[in-house]
Order: C-alpha cells, then structure tokens, then sequence
C-alpha cells in the first residue's frame, strides 16, 4: 500500500514507465492528495508466451483510490492511455482530464469494455489552469508524432514540477502548434523545483527531426511504385497518418483503412477534424478489389510484426481477402521498438518471399522519432534550469545518459534516476528517495486479467521449450489400474519414432502404478511419483525435459 505522507513533502513514484519503453504511470502526492499521469500499457515481449497485453499494477494505489484528485493525460498513444480500460475501474473511475482528441480516443477504449464515462472526462486546454488542491494543474503544448498534446506545469506546496510529457521541438509541425518554448522560459526564469522530462531519444544527437520530411519522402516514392502500396503505422499516429493520406491522394491513388484500431482512430479523428481525406478517397475492404492495384493504397498496423495483425497475416498468405502480389510495395513507417527487431525482420523476409517491396526506417526516411533527441534536449534544460531532475520515459540506459547529460548542461543539478517503485521524496531539506513501494506488472491473456502468474509463465515456456507429455491411469473402487494407462505427447516425439518410445514408458508407467501401494488414498503421492519418473524416463531416453502432467482417474 501507499502510506500517506504526514505533511507537504511531495512524493513521485512511477507504476510503469522508468527502466522500459510503454507502460507509462506516475503517481505525485502531497497533503493527503493523489495526482496521476498517464495509464500505458506495453506489448507482451517474447519472454511472455501468449499473453496479450502488460499493464502496471496499481494494487498499491487500491487502498487510496478516494484520495486520487485527477488524472491527467499527455496524449493519445497506446502506451500512455492503453492500460485506463483496465485500471481506470479498479480506481473508482476518478475524473479524466486531457486534451479533445485524447479524451476521445480514450472514450472510444471505454466503450468497447462496456463502461461508461459518465461525465468524468474533461478537457484541458493550454493555457488554462485547473485547481486540484493542494495541486494547481497549467497544460501546455507540446509538439510530438500525435496531435492534441499536453506537458503539464504542476503547482506543488513544494514549489513548481514541470513534466513534459513525450515531446520534440519540430521547428515545422504539420498541426501548427510546437512546443510552447515560451511557456518553458517563463517558468525557467520563475523557478522550476523539479523536471520531469521524456528520455526515449537521447541517443539521437543530430538536428531536430521534422515529421514533414516524412510526407515529402512518400510524395517522391509513392509514384515510382507500380503496383499497390501497403503502408504500416501506429493507429494513434495522426499526423503520420494525415501525410500518408495525402501523398495517397497526390498520387491519384484510393485508401482502403485496414484494421480496427485504425478504423475507429481515423474515425474519430476525422470527426473532430484532426484528419481531412474526402470520403471517395477512401474505399472499403469489399470495394478495394475494383481498384486497380497502380491506384490503390492499403493503410494498416501491423509494422511491430504483432503475430495477430492484418500485416502479418497478409504476409502469411493468410488474409483471406488481401494477397500481396510481386510489384506491391510495403512500406513500415513506424520505429522498430526495442525487443521487436526479430519478430520485424521475420515479417520482412514473409514479405519479400511474397514478392513485394519492402521500406523500412533503415532503408529510407519513411519515419522519423517523435521524441527530442539530445541537442533538443539541452534546449529544454537551459530554458527551464530546474534546481532537480528526474528523467522518465526511456530503457534504463536512457535514462542514465539523460542524467549524464544533464548534469553536464548545468553542473548544480541534483539529477537523480529512479526505477519503478523507487519513490523520490522532495520537502523543504532537498531531494531524497523513499523506501520501495510494490509494483510489478498484470498479464492480460484474452479476458483474463491478472490471473496468471510466473508458475503458469514458466509452464508455458518450459511446455514451448521442451514439449508436454500427459500419462492418463484410470483407477478403480480399490485404487488399482482398471486399464492400461495411455500416455500422449505433443512437441516431443517425431510420429515416426512415438510407437516404440511411447510404448516403453507405457509400460514403466503401468507396473509403477501396479505395485505402488498407496491405494485409493495414495493418489497424490502416485500422481507424484509417475509425473518424477516420467521426467527421468524422457531425459535418460531421449536427453529432453517436457512438462509431465499425470491425470488420474477414479471411480
């Protein structure tokens, strides 16, 4: 549980977000009162067989869920706003606030797990405050590879804490609003207490990267491309999908919008007018077939090589409509997040072997970050000049070289990099951490949240490792063998070598359960027994270690 804190001391703790990419939640409290920023998620890595999604786990925060003054949203990307359907429930639903298109894309997630919002999102505009006591909450533009979103200055009993939020400075966004540098000096020469500042692209130390360079890179290529094109992005990418759309329409070609998430993305953006195609630009799946491929352009996720996506099921041969066709051309205009490279390469080659074309950031200028990378980043430091820094969003590296750096843009700093859990505690005598608070992360498997832990994890993988074997004895009244018992494997034995294997340990199988003499209330310690010298069998036999599960039935 999160204690409360006795007095004005104004304490930070991340739920997700420091030492990984995604999973982006912070908790800020003082004087009794709770203020959140942001609920991500994060895309199962290849450690976690077969689940869907990973959220941070808020059990800590359960406890104080009427403390909780607001929630505050930067903007409308997957690992910023993704995990709200799930926590925001556990939470007592406490009030939402962030920008129009933010808002509305996180009420489109409400929805579809069948709640309501009830009044309980309300919009932030930059340069409006908001009261939260004992929180004063002023939003500013910042620019960043989405539109509509926020930093937030953040009045505190301990003085001014600026939080950037994922930002860049584009000296030529597409949406006409950049990063409110204005704003920063202000508070710079007003005195900042503590930064907060994004940290994913530190690494990156050349010129500000323009979001526009993307669309004249698909103006150039689009018509060189004979056949279809497929271009791959991230749902909540409005911008980019906005330059996709023209450099389309700039080239006499129809949009076919493929995927869910996108669907109801464009959808609401356009509705609000953060996207503009004319409506007989775009065709639908059924449609796109009388389109001639030379005019047809296939708007899609899918460019992470999720296993379950349009993308890769069009890479398969498994889509039942779309078939790629030598001459198509796809083009993933998205990064290749850190953990996804093999999964993206493995959806390369199935592309290539479907005799299509394939662009990718490290061929062509097709994407560029949406985060300020080191010289952006030093811009941002000399405005605001905080007296202490904590960097946030970022690996773990990326966190330590922010740090570094901002130690060598001003000496005075008191830079401090924090993990998960690990709180910092600011008062009137500095800068200090806390004693670790719990977190970890809830597994999201299909509509089950939560409910499967590192023993059924380690199943799984031991069962993708090594294969399964399952001894099946039925007993009966007096606990002996009614009949022979059967033994199945899968991903364990070839077909042609199973008979004479599966027959030896049958047998084993049948004279340990012969002479075992527990009976009828010897069950576990058969059950025991069988699955101990099963696994000796197939590592004598065979030098492989399946999972064995006996299955005992009686009657």
């Amino acid at each position: 549980m999160l204690t409360p804190m006795a007095d004005d001391t104004l304490r930070l703790v991340a739920f997700g977000g420091l030492g990984e990419i995604g999973l982006n939640l912070l908790a800020l409290e003082t004087g009794g009162r709770i203020l959140l920023i942001d609920g991500g998620l994060m895309f199962p890595e290849p450690h976690l067989p077969g689940i869907d999604l990973v959220l941070p786990d808020v059990s800590a925060l359960v406890p104080r869920r009427g403390d909780i003054a607001g929630w505050l949203l930067t903007h409308g990307h997957e690992d910023h706003i993704g995990a709200l359907p799930y926590l925001w429930p556990l939470l007592d639903r406490p009030p939402l606030y962030g920008s129009r298109l933010t808002l509305e894309l996180v009420r489109a997630r409400l929805e579809e797990r069948g709640l309501g919002t009830d009044g309980r999102l309300l919009p932030l505009h930059p340069g409006e405050t908001l009261p939260l006591p004992p929180f004063t909450v002023e939003p500013f533009r910042v620019a960043h590879s989405t539109s509509d979103c926020l930093g937030f200055g953040l009045r505190t009993p301990q003085g001014l804490v600026v939080h950037t939020g994922d930002f860049k400075l584009d000296p030529a966004p597409l949406d006409g609003q950049p990063t409110d540098l204005a704003r920063l000096k202000h508070y710079g020469d007003e005195g900042v207490r503590l930064l907060l500042a994004d940290s994913t692209n530190i690494e990156h130390d050349g010129p500000p990267q323009a979001e526009a360079g993307v669309g004249a890179t698909l103006r150039e290529l689009l018509p060189r491309c004979g056949g279809r094109v497929l271009v791959s992005t991230f749902s909540s990418n409005i911008q980019r999908i906005q330059q996709i759309l023209d450099a389309a329409v700039a080239d006499g070609r129809r949009v076919l919008v493929h995927g869910r998430s996108l669907e109801s993305t464009v959808a609401i953006a356009r509705r609000l007018g953060y996207l503009r195609v004319a409506d007989e630009r775009l065709v639908s799946l059924r449609q796109a077939d009388g389109v001639p491929h030379r005019q047809l352009l296939i708007l899609t996720t899918g460019s992470q090589g999720e296993p379950l996506s349009a993308l890769t099921r069009i890479a398969l041969g498994e889509h039942a409509q779309l078939k790629l066709v030598p001459g198509d051309t796809v083009i993933l205009s998205s990064k290749f997040i850190p953990g996804n490279e093999k999964a993206i390469g493995h959806l390369i080659d199935q592309l290539y072997r479907r005799g299509a074309e394939v662009l990718d950031e490290k061929v062509s200028p097709v994407h560029v970050s949406g985060h300020a990378g080191r010289g952006e980043l030093e811009t941002v430091h000399r405005l605001l000049r905080p007296r202490h820094f904590v960097p946030v969003h970022g690996e773990y590296r990326h966190l330590c070289r922010h740090a570094r750096a901002a130690r060598q843009w001003q000496p005075e700093v008191d830079a401090q990099v924090l993990e998960d859990g690990v709180p910092l505690l600011l008062d009137a005598g500095g800068a200090r951490t806390g004693e670790r608070i719990p977190v970890g992360r809830v597994l999201v498997d299909g509509k089950g949240v939560g409910d499967l832990g590192e023993p059924e994890l380690r199943d799984r993988r031991h069962v993708a490792h090594h294969g399964l074997a399952v001894a099946v004895l039925t007993l009966d009244g007096d606990g002996a063998l009614a009949c022979a018992p059967e033994l199945f494997t899968r991903g364990l034995l070839p077909e042609e070598r199973s008979r004479e294997v599966l027959n030896e340990a049958t047998e084993m199988v049948r004279l340990l359960a012969a002479a075992f003499p527990g009976g009828r209330d010897g069950v576990d310690e058969l059950r025991e027994e069988v699955r101990l010298q099963l696994r000796r069998f197939f590592n004598r036999r065979l030098a492989r270690r399946p999972l064995v599960l006996p299955v005992i039935v009686q009657f």
